[in-house]
């Protein structure tokens, strides 16, 4: 039920009785849904002359108010009655509601909000309210106090004309009302009549002067002193949304940060968006400001070029007249003076657009305004802070692409990619991101770092250019990108303007730094950066706040696109030369000073170190070769050959130390040892025939190299891996080695040449010796590398004497060890062993998982060794399992990745060739398995004792199975050697 009372009392549009019942009603819709005692009701109707029987005839009106209301909607209690409706069916609740919703909106600056709202309130009245007559002066004033409010939203859109009229009736009806007057003053002034608005001001200060003899107040007295002052604000439009140009294109990829600028804004007076040019900070800007409530205005500064012009642009951003109107004798106000004039009282979103070139200017006038206008909220883009007290910085990036590989489904999930399949769809019809060209486009949009700007760009040129053209053509970015929108301003027109446009802001040691800065390939860090560009840090630290440079995590690196500016800039300054010599001796003395902690306690954080600047120190070895430094590079490839062996780098070290050899021959004097790690280097990748002879040329020198601690073992064991141990190796002569006076992390790799010697020659009791007097030295300095290969020797013992359980503990040392050191060929080796182990403790299942992530960790760090034999272990498995056409298509695959041109390659052999023999024994082909086992012990009979044993083992079951028990069981407890004889002379 809708129940009137502003005006002639209705209920539902009908009447409810005569007098009394209609004032009953007013009473108890006024307190809609509360209880109201029946003395307040008695009063309300009878005032100071109630019947003598007033509760009566109270209870007489309820009664008929409840005919024509219905008994439930007048309720009765003990303390009163109560009319039972929502407070909202009743106008002059849903009039109060409008009015707060005007009034609240008024004081966020949104006066078409408010003008809505109010409009709403007032149309519900009627006319007078029937009700006693303190009732209807009481609303009487409330609606003149929402008509105020509603002349006050329509001035501040502008409609000073059209209210003349209707301010002149209602001053002339309520003389004594100051904000009426001050209304009418203001429709005065802005319809151009200022000598009318005057004389109203005195006529409104003679009535208060003659009627209660005092001075017009606040309101009054600032309307007749704007109107002297021809103050702009009495005239501009309160709730304008101006320089917000409706945009042509989706907002994309930016609602996270478009909610947290919101965020800001509501609690901060000043935020400024600072980030490289093209990263979409007007666009954000523009985006936060359409969204804000009230009065907005844009005030585009790329265009200004002084710094006393940016007042005036703010002026004629908000549509004030250049010049201002003064009284007599007083001079015009500046225009920084005229803009705290016309915002002191105004709510505003003031948004200074491409601040960096005037940023001193801007920030002077958002301090000067904030501290004038305490409603005015400031929201600037800059490609720096304005660096004033207040500011909240907010730094816009680059959006975010995914990693290579993710499905398009996915990738339209990350925002850069979600902008480009949008603007070239615009551009090229029929477009969509597809599994057939999503990865072009993510080549593209990691080529081009994520601008917003680049990547529409891009996406533009697909009308011309298929999207993989496009992506081979981006090493020439800035002649690709050069066709932007004609409406564009220029620095946005072409991506090469837009880098421009920030190089051109920097003085000559920031231009400098910048060019420079570009020989870093992963970033630098501040001390690096400061050596090698040869300039103090605060010039680094500047190109930081002019959002040049990047700093994550203690690293300065560029995006990709001012890299590649600043580059064509080095060229240009005729620097390159300099600039990576410096850089290059850099990373040099960084190798030097590092090299030495790689086997200690420190080992840990000097490989953090060394993978941290990776990408530059490898640089660092290309110029060197590209320049033929041959010196040069084979002390850097020196002193990096322990960092990329530890991590298992070995293929791309591998083909840096090849391509300098192809500069370099066997030194005629100094430098052998260099030399001599870097043929040992490139050898892992490999060894062909030229290196093959290069090893060779190294045994000769070998005891003589004594400039890297770990030259002469390291020397010796790896050549024995590559080309096989010297043909007078003397075991005994290497087990007496002399150690007095080595560094203790020589001392100890002295122990395992000899230990894994005895090893294969069977002497378990000497290896045992070896490997734990090693294990034991290493321990003491710390490495961890050092542990696991005196680890894997334990392993192969324990393994060979058939306590597999112990073997298993010392691979999952060994294998955390390796990860710890981040070894990925390491720890995929021991991934193997401890498969191996499983395996034989009946866990195929879990052998079977340790092998494959072996081999995918192989794959990764190309080390063909361990992916053989991760293959093979697979092998076996089959084999075990009864599957043997699985096993032998294993088998198979793990000899054709075995690496033939390794001397070490032999033990894999082997165990192939057991494997084999195992398979042909259990297809039933005992003469094929026989003969293979016979072979292998020929061959590994006195130097693979090990292997031999297998074969040994194999050779009586074949015997067994033939029917020679006699045989099997000599060959059972025979040595190979033993074992030879018997078979030769059988």
């Amino acid at each position: 039920m809708l129940v009137e009372i502003l005006g002639p009392v209705r209920a539902d549009g009908l009447d409810v009785g005569g007098p009394r019942v209609r004032a009953l009603l007013v009473l108890l819709a006024m307190e809609a849904g509360r209880v109201i005692p029946a003395d307040q009701l008695i009063d309300g109707l009878y005032g100071e002359h109630p019947p003598d029987d007033a509760a009566n005839a109270l209870q007489s009106q309820v009664s008929r108010l409840r005919r024509a209301l219905g008994r439930r909607l007048v309720e009765h209690t003990a303390a009163g009655y109560r009319l039972a409706v929502d407070p909202l069916q009743v106008d002059l609740h849903r009039f109060e509601q409008l009015a707060a919703e005007g009034r609240r909106a008024l004081a966020e600056g949104d006066p078409a909000a408010a003008d809505a709202a109010l409009g709403q309130a007032l149309a519900l009245w009627r006319g007078v309210p029937e009700a006693a007559p303190a009732i209807v002066t009481r609303l009487a004033e409330r609606r003149l106090a929402v008509v105020e409010d509603s002349i006050e939203a329509r001035l501040d859109l502008g409609r000073h004309r059209e209210l003349v009229a209707e301010l002149s009736e209602l001053v002339h009806e309520h003389p004594l009302r100051e904000r009426l007057r001050a209304q009418l003053i203001r429709a005065l002034y802005g319809s151009g009549r200022q000598a009318d608005a005057l004389a109203s001001y005195e006529e409104g200060r003679r009535i208060l002067d003659e009627e209660l003899g005092v001075e017009p107040g606040p309101e009054l007295a600032a309307a007749q002193l704007a109107v002297l002052r021809a103050d702009p604000a009495l005239n501009a439009l309160k709730s304008t949304r101006q320089g917000l140009r409706a945009q042509l294109t989706s907002f994309v990829g930016r609602a996270d940060e478009l909610a947290t600028v919101e965020a800001m804004l509501g609690e901060t007076r000043l935020v400024t968006l600072i980030g490289a040019g093209g990263a979409g900070k007007t666009r954000l800007a523009v985006e936060a400001a359409g969204r804000a409530p009230g009065d907005v205005c844009v005030v585009e500064l790329a265009t200004v070029l002084d710094d006393a012009e940016v007042p005036v642009a703010v002026l004629e951003a908000l549509g004030i007249r250049e010049a201002a109107v003064g009284t007599a004798g007083r001079s015009v106000l500046d225009p920084t003076a005229r803009l705290v004039t016309a915002l002191a009282e105004r709510k505003l979103l003031l948004v200074l657009d491409n601040c960096e070139h005037l940023v001193g200017a801007a920030a002077e006038l958002a301090d000067r305004l904030l501290s004038a206008c305490p409603s005015l909220r400031v929201l600037a883009t800059s490609r720096e802070a304005l660096g004033i007290t207040g500011e909240a910085i907010y730094p816009v990036t680059p959006l975010r692409v995914p990693a290579s590989g993710t499905p398009a489904e996915q990738a339209l999930d990350y925002p850069a990619v979600r902008l480009f399949a949008d603007r070239a769809a615009a551009a090229r019809q029929g477009f969509a991101l597809d599994g057939g060209n999503v990865e072009v486009v993510l080549r593209i949009c990691r080529a081009l770092d994520g601008l917003p700007l680049a990547i529409e760009l891009a996406a533009a040129r697909l009308r011309t250019l298929p999207p993989a053209e496009l992506a081979t053509r981006l090493d020439d970015r800035f002649r690709l990108l050069a066709r932007g929108s004609r409406t564009a301003m220029p620095r946005h027109q072409t991506l090469r303007a837009v880098v421009a446009w920030s190089w051109e802001l920097l003085d000559a040691e920031e231009q400098a730094m910048a060019r420079r800065l570009t020989v870093f390939v992963g970033g630098a860090r501040l001390a690096a950066a400061t050596e090698v560009c040869g300039l103090p840090e605060e010039v680094l630290l500047s190109l930081v706040d002019k959002s040049l440079v990047e700093e994550l995590d203690g690293r300065y690196r560029m995006l990709e696109t001012i890299r590649a500016f600043c580059a064509e800039e080095l060229v240009a300054a005729a620097e390159v030369d300099a600039v990576r010599q410096a850089h290059a001796d850099h990373y040099l003395r960084l190798a030097e000073s590092t090299e030495a902690t790689l086997r200690g306690a420190d080992q840990l954080r000097a490989l953090a170190l060394l993978d941290e600047e990776r990408d530059d120190l490898n640089a660092a070895l290309r110029w060197a070769i590209e320049e033929g430094q041959t010196a040069f590079g084979l002390r850097l490839v020196a002193n990096l050959a322990c960092y990329w062996w530890l991590r298992g780098h070995r293929v791309t070290s591998a083909t840096l130390a090849a391509d300098l050899l192809l500069q370099v021959p066997p030194p005629d004097g100094q430098a052998w040892e260099e030399y001599a790690l870097c043929v040992l280097v490139a050898s892992w990748a490999g060894v062909t025939g030229e290196l093959r002879e290069r090893l060779d040329g190294l045994r000769p020198f070998a005891a003589s190299m004594a400039h890297f601690p770990y030259s002469i073992d390291i020397l010796n064991m790896l050549m024995s891996v590559f080309v096989g141990p010297p043909a007078d190796l003397d075991v005994e002569e290497m087990a007496s080695f002399p150690r007095e006076g080595l560094a203790p992390w020589v001392g100890a790799l002295t122990h395992m040449g000899p230990a894994f010697v005895w090893f294969n020659l069977g002497q378990h009791v000497l290896a045992r010796q070896g490997f734990q007097r090693g294990l034991e030295g290493f321990r003491a300095v710390g490495d961890r590398w050092g542990i696991t290969l005196a680890l894997s020797g334990m392993i192969d013992l324990e393994f060979e004497e058939g306590h597999h359980a112990g073997a298993l503990a010392l691979a999952d040392e060994a294998l955390a060890l390796s990860e710890q050191i981040g070894s990925v060929a390491d720890v995929a080796e021991y991934l193997c062993r401890r498969a191996d182990c499983l395996a034989e403790l009946g866990e195929p299942a879990q052998a079977e998982s340790c092998y494959h992530r072996s081999a995918d960790l192989s794959r990764r760090a190309g080390s063909v060794e361990s992916l053989s034999r991760a293959i093979l272990g697979l092998g076996e498995l089959a084999l075990r399992s009864g599957d043997l056409d699985r096993a032998e298509e294993l088998i198979s695959q793990a000899m054709a990745h075995n690496p033939a041109d390794w001397y070490s390659s032999v033990f894999i052999q082997a165990r192939a060739e057991l494997a084999l023999a195992r398979l042909a024994a259990e297809r039933g082909d005992l003469a094929g398995a026989y003969t293979r086992y016979l072979g292998l012990l020929r061959r590994c009979a006195e130097n693979i004792v090990p292997t031999a044993h297998q074969a040994v083992r194999g050779l009586a079951e074949v015997a067994g199975r033939q029917g020679d028990r006699a045989l099997a069981e000599r060959l059972l407890t025979a040595s190979p050697v033993e074992a030879l004889e018997m078979v030769s002379a059988r």
